[in-house]
């Protein structure tokens, strides 16, 4: 999922690449599974005779075209759309068939501030406000797994670490580093990935 080194700058490395948090594919798995039942369901009533099969192909047919729009539609913009943070830019990528981009130069953003209400802290995701010097003023990425660090992670490379200069760590999609890295990656590895 991580951007490909192709794209990356001489001596540029990749600190963060994540999708959103899972919780967006809450509401199509919910979906799957209430058209999959009431589908099954509905197929299974329908009385013997000529009109059965005609009944069970319409109920498969808005089954699908419902599953395509509200189960498939949301999982395939999760999929492809990502947030890359490296040490010299912020990279997001949305889009299934028509892919937009947008690249942040880091030495641009003027603040990074991140938020959580009481469900994001339960599912462990956030929103992150990112202020940039730009046209566009403000860029806002919803539901970001792991919000707290990849906010200290921007923090660091933006203002410098502990030590006056930018740190990075090493994140998994389910657990915070234990200890920061202070070198830069060797060449291909990233330093955090999430699903």
């Amino acid at each position: 999922m991580a951007i490909s080194a192709k794209l990356l700058g001489e001596d540029e490395y990749v600190v963060v690449s994540t999708r959103t948090h899972w919780k967006a594919l809450i509401f199509p798995v919910f979906v799957l599974l209430l058209v999959a039942g009431g589908g099954g369901f509905l197929a299974a009533i329908i009385p013997a005779g000529d009109l059965q099969t005609p009944g069970r192909i319409a109920i498969l047919a808005v089954g699908v075209v419902i599953l395509l729009t509200f189960a498939a539609k949301p999982f395939l913009n999760w999929f492809f759309s990502t947030y890359t943070l490296t040490n010299r830019r912020l990279i997001t990528r949305h889009g299934i068939l028509t892919r937009t981009g947008r690249d942040i130069p880091l030495m641009r953003i003027n603040d990074v501030s991140y938020e959580h209400h009481l469900m994001d802290r339960i599912l462990g995701c956030g929103t992150l406000h990112i202020e940039s010097a730009g046209e566009r003023g403000q860029v806002v990425l919803p539901d970001v797994p792991h919000v707290e660090h990849v906010h200290l992670q921007m923090s660091d490379l933006l203002f410098g670490g502990p030590e006056g200069r930018p740190g990075d760590g090493i994140l998994d999609d389910e657990t915070p580093p234990a200890h920061p890295r202070r070198n830069p990656p060797e060449e291909g590895e990233t330093l955090f990935t999430s699903n």
